[in-house]
């Protein structure tokens, strides 16, 4: 995706549903909230605090709630888009202009607002997570690739464990394998290359 740097700039290259993100925007920003463009996609903060976003996707559109796990939702419209993976964030989807109800998306802004200012709110787990090596990836790991592999952070020690064991096929494994090796060697994450785009 092309790195925006304005709202504007994110509704025009999302023209599909422009007309659908002006009308909620225009409800966000009829509150306290405030404007700001974060990860290429606008952000609604208070006191610095991300609330909510706002996205357009292939088939929708809608607003996510940062700690949306918090949120009544009286109405049930709320989805958890990563069910056993995503704890706090909550979205509210759309597929057209039609299914906007201004009344409904307000109160659960409103009530997001005041659960920000109480601070509900789930903190990320900091604490450190064991990295399993697989035996295919530890089986190789040996001379100047076990030294660059150590070298790395544990973050991305564990991407590189993740991407290895999370192969089905044995064929896909090995694959995978000499696909890594040599960006062990020079250092590099297996994900840094989208970094920062």
């Amino acid at each position: 995706m092309k790195k925006v740097y304005s709202v504007e700039e994110y509704i025009e290259e999302n023209a599909l549903f422009s007309e659908a993100l002006n009308i909620l925007r225009a409800i966000i920003n009829s509150t306290e909230l405030e404007e700001t463009v974060k990860w290429s996609a606008p952000v609604y903060t208070l006191n610095n605090k991300n609330v909510i976003g706002l996205g357009a996707f292939k088939n929708h559109f809608g607003i996510w709630f940062f700690n949306g796990v918090f949120l009544k939702d009286k109405h049930n419209v709320l989805v958890n888009a990563q069910e056993e993976k995503t704890k706090a964030l909550r979205q509210m989807r759309f597929e057209s202009v039609s299914d906007i109800d201004k009344n409904v998306v307000l109160a659960y802004v409103k009530e997001a607002i005041e659960n920000q200012k109480l601070g509900k709110e789930i903190k990320p787990d900091r604490s450190k997570k064991e990295t399993v090596v697989p035996p295919e990836l530890k089986a190789v790991l040996v001379n100047d690739l076990k030294i660059g592999f150590e070298s790395l952070s544990a973050y991305k020690q564990r991407e590189y464990c993740e991407y290895i064991s999370s192969a089905k096929r044995e064929a896909t494994k090995q694959t995978r394998l000499e696909k890594i090796k040599p960006m062990i060697l020079q250092s590099v994450g297996l994900n840094d290359k989208y970094k920062n785009c």
